[in-house]
């Protein structure tokens, strides 16, 4: 066993060993959601479930399920606990890098798997804002511009994926992202794995 090296930190290792919030259907049957979201492919190996309680844009409750790695649970067993208490709109706003610094990092070819829980976060909340009559109302208040030459933001980039770019020639088609100066193609190219590996 001493040659076996935990690559996480032990955040990450009691989070992933002892995941809190997780949806039990035993046990949370009668969790009466007022919002469900729902992303990635259980083709690809992850998905990820968010149910959210909330009374007056405040997040009382959660439960989470998800098919992932140690890192996609440990991340969104931290994201539930973060999220209890809070208005839906800060809620909206975390980031996956929140998520990681909280756990005390993750290694580099694993921070794809934290945004998992964020989204279905998001998509929840979405579904929340439609049904009170509050449809788009967060839209593009947490957009993050990584092309400043186009002004071209994450949000555009994922929209481009989710309407079929799967490669840096289609996303540019889409958006026409990196067409100026070029300086947006790694941190693009990186967000195109991250939103491929959630859509796809």
């Amino acid at each position: 066993m001493d040659a076996f090296q935990w690559l996480y930190s032990d955040i990450v290792k009691d989070h992933f060993t002892n995941p809190r919030n997780v949806f039990d259907p035993d046990k949370d049957g009668n969790f009466n959601a007022d919002a469900e979201g729902m992303v990635g492919n259980i083709k690809c190996g992850d998905q990820m479930m968010f149910m959210l309680k909330i009374r007056e844009d405040i997040i009382e409750d959660v439960r989470w399920k998800t098919y992932g790695c140690a890192s996609a649970i440990a991340s969104t067993s931290m994201l539930s606990e973060t999220i209890k208490g809070m208005n839906i709109r800060d809620a909206y706003h975390i980031r996956p890098a929140d998520i990681a610094n909280k756990l005390g990092g993750l290694p580099e070819n694993k921070i794809h798997c934290s945004v998992l829980g964020d989204k279905a976060l998001r998509a929840a909340i979405d579904v929340y804002l439609a049904r009170e009559g509050r449809a788009g109302e967060f839209n593009g208040e947490d957009a993050q511009i990584i092309c400043k030459c186009l002004n071209i933001s994450d949000k555009d980039i994922e929209e481009a994926v989710r309407q079929g770019a799967r490669d840096w020639h289609s996303l540019q088609e889409a958006t026409k992202i990196g067409t100026v100066c070029g300086s947006c193609k790694t941190k693009a190219e990186e967000l195109l794995h991250e939103f491929i590996h959630i859509y796809s």
